[in-house]
């Protein structure tokens, strides 16, 4: 029997169905009601007649009253309450035994309040109960033999025969098809939130290759232009000494050299870490890829882009350590900078990202010292606290000497910013009232495991 009560088609097989007209669902639902609503009219026509016949009734005027009753079935998913109440008033005269399972049924089916349904369910049996009764006491009246409790008995069964099972049925239907509905909404719940997810974890990637690009911006930035500068500032002394000085210019020459080697180097270690970089980046987005394919829940990688790993920042080689400030000052001193160098505190060694910022802290600052104050006097300061390592570059005015001409991006102070302020530090820069510049930084120094990963805290 076909599921009824008016309700919101269904899209079983992936497809909503056609819709049908007025209150039907479906066409199919307009032609299953127009079948039943037939043959129900036949049934209640003859048995119109039969009754107009034994009540000495105009057997046309039966029938048609028989007619019309039968064919009520044709709305019973519109008023179901209606076709059930209809049933239970022709139940004296015989009628619409097609009419009464089907009506019940349908109001069990529909969103009809259940202690309605349970009301005209009771109404409906106790008629049919009476009515049974009744006709089994005429029919059996010359059989005395026959117990009053075999009667009673067997119009109980028989009400109860042509009642429950219907609404029973009704009653599964309607459970069955709220847990489909249920478990729909839920499905599309689901899918609505492995969509946000996934929107999620690619918005995380982005973010994450964003940094990434910065990250090696960054570390381009202070390898290129601190090498570079010392090589442009030894090439213009290397120019005023060629001749008066030949064992000065060689030496500056071969200091030259030895400059553009260290660029160089540290130039394919950086690419090395680019190479390395995107080909994680490529395997996450393919895992990314299969995790939605799969269905399953995209938390697993949600924002998990991996950018290379904080080690990667740069390798251990490179030289961006603080041990090797007082080798990166000297390379200032002979370029003409007069700068001192003072550590304060207990040398000890900290984690790598630490070290390697307060080196690119100093070396941009020197760097910056080599472009916009040429001959001033420069104090880089180095001081181990208990939590933190503290860095301080600070130059006077520039003593007039002519200033190479070294291009300048504007990047070099947000740089050391974002740098420092990754770990968790403090960063300040301004002019000094004697009219130079001073860099400060300050990092906390704390165990591995309380650095910050991933590209943010990078370099």
């Amino acid at each position: 029997m076909s599921t009824t009560g008016a309700h919101v088609p269904d899209d079983r097989g992936g497809g909503r169905a056609r819709p049908g007209p007025w209150w039907w669902p479906r066409r199919r639902s307009l032609v299953l009601d127009a079948t039943l609503a037939a043959v129900s009219a036949l049934e209640c026509f003859l048995e119109g007649a039969s009754f107009a016949e034994k009540t000495g009734i105009e057997p046309g005027i039966g029938a048609v009253f028989g007619l019309l009753v039968g064919a009520s079935l044709l709305v019973r998913r519109r008023w179901p309450v209606a076709v059930v109440l209809l049933a239970i008033a022709v139940t004296p005269a015989q009628l619409g035994f097609l009419l009464g399972i089907v009506g019940l049924y349908t109001l069990a089916a529909s969103e009809v309040p259940r202690r309605i349904t349970a009301t005209l369910a009771v109404m409906t049996g106790a008629g049919t109960m009476i009515v049974a009764f009744i006709q089994m006491r005429e029919s059996l009246r010359q059989d005395s033999e026959t117990p009053m409790v075999v009667i009673v008995i067997t119009s109980v069964l028989m009400a109860l025969g042509l009642t429950a099972p219907p609404v029973l049925l009704g009653l599964y239907v309607r459970a069955r098809r709220r847990l489909v509905e249920s478990l729909r909404e839920r499905a599309d719940g689901l899918e609505r939130e492995l969509t946000l997810l996934a929107e999620k974890a690619t918005e995380r990637a982005e973010r994450a290759r964003a940094d990434e690009r910065t990250r090696i911006a960054r570390e381009m930035h202070d390898v290129v232009a601190h090498r570079v500068s010392l090589m442009v500032v030894h090439a213009a002394a290397l120019q005023a000494v060629a001749l008066k000085d030949p064992e000065k210019a060689s030496a500056s020459a071969q200091l030259l050299g030895d400059m553009g080697r260290q660029a160089l180097n540290e130039l394919r270690q950086m690419l090395g870490v680019l190479r390395t970089a995107q080909v994680v980046d490529t395997l996450a987005f393919t895992e990314l890829g299969v995790a939605r394919v799969a269905g399953r829940s995209v938390g697993a990688v949600d924002g998990a882009v991996p950018a290379a790993d904080s080690s990667a920042d740069g390798p251990q080689g490179d030289g961006a350590c603080l041990a090797r400030l007082e080798a990166l000052v000297e390379e200032s001193r002979a370029a003409g900078m007069r700068v001192e160098l003072t550590v304060e505190g207990e040398e000890r060694s900290c984690e790598n990202q630490v070290e390697r910022t307060a080196y690119r802290v100093v070396q941009e600052a020197l760097t910056n010292v080599h472009k916009h104050a040429p001959g001033a006097v420069t104090e880089v300061r180095l001081a181990y606290r208990e939590a933190e390592v503290a860095v301080r570059v600070q130059n006077g005015p520039s003593d007039g000497s002519p200033a190479a001409a070294l291009p300048s991006g504007g990047h070099g102070l947000v740089g050391m910013k974002e740098r420092v302020t990754a770990l968790g530090g403090g960063f300040v820069a301004g002019h000094t009232e004697a009219g130079g510049f001073r860099v400060s930084a300050m990092i906390p120094a704390l165990p591995t495991a309380a650095i910050p990963a991933g590209p943010p805290a990078a370099g």
